[in-house]
C-alpha cells in the first residue's frame, strides 16, 4: 500500500454549520414541501431532498453548534478563500512519508479555528446493489468521495456503516496511467499519487486540515428513486479525518469534469437548483433543466475567474434599505470579486458598502434596543430574528435579478435574547465579496452553467 505523497493542504471551501433563525415562517414539519417552481421528477431530472445537517429533520440527528463556533469557524473559511483567491494560490506542499498508513500531516494556512463541515446533506446510493448513504453537499468542492472499508488509517464515525467495495459487483479502481489520474489535481488542487499496485490515490484536503485520502475509485452512482449513472468517478476514502460531523462523504458540486453535477450533465443538462431549508424543514436538490421552471426566476451573469474556474461568480449592482438604494457607487462593487458559495454562512461584503448598509439598517431599526458586538458580528440588538421588525433589504445583482431578504435572512441569533444583522465585511483589504447560505435561506437558487446565468425565485421552501 505504500505511496509517495506530497500532501498539497487546498484552499477547497467546506460547508460550515448554520444556525436557524426561528424565523415565524418556519414550520415544525420535517415533510417536504414543494412550491409551483419546483417541477414533477422525471427522466430529465433528478431531485433529492435536503436536510440542515443540525436540525431535527436531518437524518444525522446532530445538535445545533453554538454561534460562536459557527461564526469562528465562518470567518476562518473566508480567510482561506481570501487568500487563495487573491494570492492565486491553490496548493502548499509541506510533508510527505510515503505510506497511507503512517502519514504526517502539516497545515501551514490553518487560521487558528478550524472550518467547520456538515451544513447541508442529502442521500446518494452508492454501488451494485446500491446501499444509501448521507452526504454534505457543496457548491465549492468538485470532488464526490465516501469513506470506504477497510478503512486502512482512520474514518470518522458516521450514520449507517461504510461502504464495502467488496460488496459492489460494479466496483472498480482507477490506475495511475489513466488520463483521469492524471487530471485529479485540478478536482481536488492536490497532485495525485500512485500506489505499489499501480492504483491512482487522490487527497482531498480542507482548509481547516480535514482531510480524505484513498483510492480514485468507478461504481455505478444512484440518485433519486431509481435514476443511476454507470462509471461514477469518486473517491474510496482510507484516511478520512477532521471536521465532516457524521456524514459519509462530501459531494462536489463546482465547475469540474469530477463533479456531480459534470458527470449527470450528458444526460440532465449542465444545470442544478437548490432551496436550502430552515432547520425544521425539508429543502430539495435538483439536477437537470427539467428540475425547475426557468420562467419564475430572475437571472444574473454567472461569471468565470481564472484564480479558480470551479467557483461560481456573480457582480453586485446594489443593495437597498426601505427602497434607498446605498449611497455606494457601481464602481465599488463591481471592483470586487463576489461569489455564492453554499458553505459560507454569513455575507461578506466590499467595506465601503458593508459600511454604508450597517449605517442604514441601523437607523432603520432605531426602535430597537442595541446589543453589544457578538464574535465577526458588530451590529446586534437585543429579541430575536422572529420578533424584531426589520425594514425591507434588497441584494441586487447585474441585470436587475436579487434577494428581498426577511427577518431570517438579515438577522443572526446568536444568544438567548440577542441578534445580529448578518453580514459582514471581508476579511482583510482586498478581500472577496460572498453571497453565503444565510441570505440564501428559502430561496430557490439556480447554477445554469450552460447559459452562464444564475437564477433566483422567492419561496422556494420553508
Amino acid at each position: 500500500m505504500g505511496l509517495v505523497l506530497v500532501l498539497a493542504f487546498s484552499l477547497l471551501t467546506v460547508v460550515t454549520s448554520l444556525r436557524d433563525t426561528g424565523d415565524a415562517t418556519a414550520h415544525n414539519s420535517c415533510t417536504e414541501s414543494f412550491q409551483e417552481h419546483w417541477q414533477q421528477p422525471n427522466d430529465s431530472a433528478i431531485r433529492l431532498a435536503i436536510h440542515h445537517a443540525h436540525g431535527p429533520c436531518s437524518p444525522l440527528s446532530s445538535s445545533p453548534l453554538p454561534a460562536s463556533v459557527i461564526l469562528e469557524r465562518d470567518q476562518a473559511r473566508v480567510k482561506i478563500l481570501n487568500h487563495r483567491l487573491i494570492h492565486n494560490q491553490t496548493t502548499v506542499s509541506t510533508k510527505s512519508t510515503g505510506k497511507l498508513k503512517a502519514k504526517s500531516v502539516g497545515i501551514p494556512l490553518t487560521p487558528g479555528n478550524s472550518v467547520g463541515v456538515g451544513n447541508y446533506v442529502i442521500k446518494l446510493g452508492i454501488g451494485s446493489p446500491p446501499k444509501p448513504y448521507v452526504m454534505v453537499f457543496d457548491t465549492g468542492s468538485s470532488f464526490t468521495w465516501i469513506q470506504c472499508e477497510p478503512c486502512i488509517v482512520q474514518c470518522h464515525s458516521q450514520v449507517g456503516a461504510l461502504f464495502n467495495p467488496k460488496a459492489s459487483v460494479t466496483y472498480k479502481t482507477v490506475s495511475c496511467n489513466s488520463l483521469d489520474c492524471s487530471s485529479l489535481q485540478a478536482a481536488t488542487l492536490n497532485p495525485s499519487s500512485c500506489s505499489r499496485s499501480n492504483l491512482c490515490i487522490y487527497v482531498a484536503s480542507y482548509g481547516d486540515g480535514s482531510y480524505s485520502m484513498g483510492y480514485l475509485s468507478r461504481d455505478t452512482l444512484t440518485v433519486g428513486s431509481a435514476q443511476t449513472l454507470p462509471g461514477f468517478l469518486y473517491g474510496c476514502g482510507q484516511d478520512n479525518e477532521g471536521l465532516f460531523g457524521r456524514a459519509a462523504g462530501l459531494v462536489g458540486l463546482a465547475r469540474n469534469k469530477f463533479s456531480l453535477l459534470a458527470q449527470l450533465s450528458s444526460k440532465y443538462g449542465y444545470v442544478f437548483s437548490y432551496c436550502l431549508p430552515t432547520s425544521t424543514s425539508t429543502g430539495m436538490l435538483s439536477i437537470g433543466h427539467m428540475g425547475y421552471n426557468p420562467s419564475l426566476y430572475t437571472y444574473t451573469r454567472m461569471y468565470t475567474d481564472s484564480r479558480d474556474p470551479a467557483l461560481y461568480f456573480l457582480r453586485l449592482a446594489s443593495i437597498t434599505v426601505e427602497g434607498k438604494a446605498l449611497p455606494v457607487s457601481t464602481a465599488t462593487y463591481v471592483r470586487t470579486p463576489t461569489i455564492i458559495d453554499s458553505g459560507t454562512v454569513i455575507t461578506r461584503l466590499p467595506q465601503a458598502v458593508y459600511s454604508a448598509l450597517q449605517t442604514a439598517f441601523v437607523r432603520a431599526m432605531s426602535m430597537h434596543t442595541r446589543a453589544p458586538p457578538y464574535s465577526i458580528l458588530d451590529t446586534c440588538f437585543k429579541g430575536s430574528a422572529a420578533g424584531l421588525s426589520v425594514p425591507e433589504v434588497r441584494i441586487v445583482f447585474e441585470g436587475g435579478s436579487g434577494l428581498k431578504l426577511g427577518a431570517r435572512n438579515l438577522l443572526f441569533d446568536v444568544s438567548n435574547g440577542v441578534t445580529c444583522l448578518a453580514f459582514a465585511a471581508p476579511s482583510g483589504a482586498n478581500g472577496v465579496a460572498i453571497i453565503g447560505n444565510h441570505q440564501q435561506l428559502t430561496f430557490g437558487v439556480v447554477y445554469d452553467v450552460t447559459n452562464s446565468r444564475i437564477g433566483f425565485a422567492a419561496g422556494g421552501c420553508r
